[in-house]
């Protein structure tokens, strides 16, 4: 934390900083002006922002981590706050017990086996392998449970950003052609497979599908940030 602080007070910190939240408010208007979009979603914009920054001021990834690193730790608060929409649908989720719980721990496995076995096969890099299963869950979560497995963070950030556009993007139709009309079924979906980009677009579907997303979103993120680093530590 002292370390966050002191690059986040240096000259480059508050620059990196203040460049990263203008960054945010710019994404955020461009997402309004899309009229919420997925492909504009403000993650995917921000990310772009700054990569150009980094582009223009020829300033490595490494340099801009440690000059925002209060960001980074930022995360950490974060993921606790994910406790927060758990309480809020604890009714719904005391409801529909055990029968939820499966359908998000089969969706949350489903998922990232598929990604990894494409890898696998593939015979890409042990650590891309790795940082692949933790490429449906929320960005803190995965950043952080990455590392704990022998992936890598930032990458991790990459996939759980395409992860959530794409999934979002998508949702429409798959939910047409695999005639999938209850609307509890199509916010869960979205929460577990498309994390935060996927509850956004719940969101514009209606507070009913938001609030299944949620409890998606949620169950799903602490499930295998609990379960991953377990299955390493035993079997890898």
């Amino acid at each position: 934390m002292i370390e966050a602080l002191n690059h986040a007070f240096s000259l480059r910190g508050l620059f990196w900083i203040s460049v990263s939240i203008v960054s945010y408010i710019a994404a955020l208007w461009v997402n309004r002006l899309c009229k919420g979009h997925p492909a504009a979603h403000p993650i995917v914009t921000t990310a772009l922002l700054v990569s150009l920054g980094l582009y223009l001021t020829h300033t490595s990834v490494t340099a801009y981590q440690h000059a925002a690193s209060l960001l980074y730790w930022l995360l950490g608060p974060i993921t606790v706050a994910l406790a927060l929409p758990i309480y809020r649908q604890w009714q719904k989720l005391k409801h529909y017990g055990w029968r939820l719980l499966i359908s998000i721990a089969f969706g949350g496995v489903l998922a990232p086996i598929g990604a990894w076995l494409t890898l696998f096969v593939l015979d890409a890099p042990r650590a891309m392998q790795f940082t692949m299963l933790a490429k449906s869950i929320t960005t803190p979560l995965a950043m952080e449970t990455s590392a704990q497995i022998g992936g890598i963070p930032a990458l991790a950030a990459v996939f759980v950003i395409v992860t959530g556009v794409v999934g979002a993007i998508m949702a429409t139709s798959m939910f047409s052609l695999f005639n999938v009309t209850n609307r509890q079924a199509q916010g869960i979906a979205l929460g577990t497979v498309a994390h935060a980009v996927g509850t956004a677009k719940a969101i514009q579907m209606g507070e009913d599908v938001a609030a299944m997303a949620t409890l998606g979103l949620c169950v799903n993120g602490i499930f295998t940030a609990v379960a991953l680093p377990i299955v390493f530590g035993l079997f890898i």
